[in-house]
């Protein structure tokens, strides 16, 4: 079953690491991500560019671009690993593997995925 973790965080927090910390940060979570591979569970991995960069388009009578994520929240969407595993509890495992490798609090949040164009590796549509 494919599972996303998304992953959530003070972005004012987390943008002000050095490039030390992200590196160290980074090299842990690589850890993570290395044997989740050799295990063949790791689908696709995405760090978000910061939320400065966002655009969003807000559905109504007309459709509305506005820069900026405008959401209302304290934590940002940072990024998502997509994960192949048995079930939701081992998609937790490595969601809480993951918080271990980050200083920070923040948050995991673990979706089931539903395929709606499925494609292969070399970018062909699945039957």
């Amino acid at each position: 079953m494919l599972y996303a973790i998304l992953c959530y965080d003070d972005e004012a927090s987390v943008c002000s690491w050095t490039k030390e910390e992200d590196d160290a940060v980074m090299s842990r979570l690589a850890v993570v991500q290395q044997r989740l591979a050799r295990e063949g569970k790791l689908g696709p991995v995405a760090r978000l560019l910061p939320t400065t960069a966002a655009t969003t388009l807000r559905k109504s009578r007309e459709d509305l671009v506005i820069d900026g994520p405008y959401a209302e929240t304290k934590e940002q969407l940072l990024g998502f690993y997509i994960v192949d595993v048995a079930g939701l509890d081992e998609a937790l495992e490595i969601a809480r593997e993951l918080g271990r490798a980050k200083p920070s609090k923040g948050s995991y949040e673990i979706r089931p995925v539903g395929l709606l164009n499925p494609v292969t590796a070399d970018g062909l549509e699945t039957a």
